[in-house]
């Protein structure tokens, strides 16, 4: 929309224009805000021209299902939700169901680590208390004790690479100031980028009823947590080996493989297709889950994400199988 007398704003674009300062050759970006209407815009000037480009255009749009060959329903092959999307040029390959409200198991980790890189920094010691400490057999943990200390750089690795459901509540304590706070933090920031159909309860995605996303929202939330170099640096480490203190000041070692198979090389992506990493998460209720950054020969740039695969080999063979609609 040009500034000329030849076309008029509406009533709300003119009160935001006067407040911007019309043509003044500034850009001002509103953040996704679902309580404020003027959210969903941001106001571009320059001296010639008012832009009012929409909050969406930074990011791929699903309106439907985008299906590419036979699809599964049901039987050991099949998943509840998928979606491929070029992050370069924000087009959709592949969706199916992208906005059904699933539950993300340690998926919920990507928002975690982007919370806490922001509001963090790499060097900043945590603490472990008692609500850090995990006795249960089935969860995956490094066994922190009360007491025990390691930077935020360190606690992102175990979080990201191994998926330590312990490590990710000493993340959350510390940053936030309490677990709570933390999962205040996880909320605003999922609403800010636009995923209006997730809700967090805890940090690390232990099965909750009321805790769930959908693929279209995994995707937002990945885009921005690949922004940060910290973050795509950890999920490309195939492996992990660090020491942390105790709270005697005794020293703990602790080494750990990547959880993602296409790392482990345990499964192979199509030819020309290079997995950088992601988050994987895997409960009873959840399934078998799976958010992935993979780049072509060319180096442009894709995620995907499957969710509620009924098995891991049904998550990443529906992954390979988008992977494919790469060309």
């Amino acid at each position: 929309m040009k500034c000329t007398s030849k076309i008029r704003l509406t009533s709300a674009i003119c009160a935001v224009s006067v407040l911007l300062s019309g043509c003044a050759g500034k850009s001002y970006s509103y953040a996704f805000d679902i309580d404020n209407s003027k959210s969903a815009f941001s106001f571009e000037t320059s001296d010639k021209n008012d832009i009012v480009k929409s909050f969406a255009s930074n990011f791929a749009v699903v309106s439907g299902d985008v299906i590419s060959g036979d699809e599964v329903s049901t039987g050991a092959d099949s998943y509840a939700s998928a979606i491929l999307v070029n992050a370069d040029t924000n087009e959709v390959l592949f969706s199916k169901n992208a906005n059904a409200k699933l539950y993300p198991a340690s998926m919920t980790k990507v928002m975690t680590a982007i919370v806490a890189v922001e509001n963090g920094n790499m060097d900043q010691v945590l603490t472990a208390d008692e609500e850090c400490v995990m006795t249960e057999p089935d969860v995956q943990k490094i066994g922190l004790k009360s007491g025990d200390k390691m930077t935020l750089d360190q606690a992102l690795h175990f979080l990201l690479i191994y998926s330590a459901n312990d490590v990710a509540v000493m993340i959350a304590k510390n940053i936030g100031g309490t677990t709570d706070e933390f999962i205040n933090m996880m909320n605003k920031k999922a609403v800010e980028l636009g995923a209006t159909n997730t809700n967090f309860v805890n940090p690390n995605g232990l099965h909750d009823e009321n805790h769930y996303t959908s693929c279209y929202d995994m995707y937002l939330m990945f885009n921005e947590a690949i922004k940060s170099d910290i973050i795509t640096q950890i999920i490309n480490q195939q492996t992990y080996s660090t020491e942390y203190t105790h709270g005697d000041g005794s020293t703990a070692s602790f080494s750990c493989t990547n959880t993602n198979r296409f790392l482990k090389g345990l499964i192979y992506a199509p030819t020309n297709i290079t997995v950088i990493g992601g988050k994987t998460g895997t409960t009873l209720a959840a399934g078998a889950c799976l958010v992935m950054l993979s780049k072509d020969s060319k180096g442009s740039s894709y995620i995907s994400c499957v969710m509620k695969g009924n098995n891991i080999d049904a998550t990443y063979g529906k992954t390979n199988k988008m992977l494919e609609l790469i060309h």
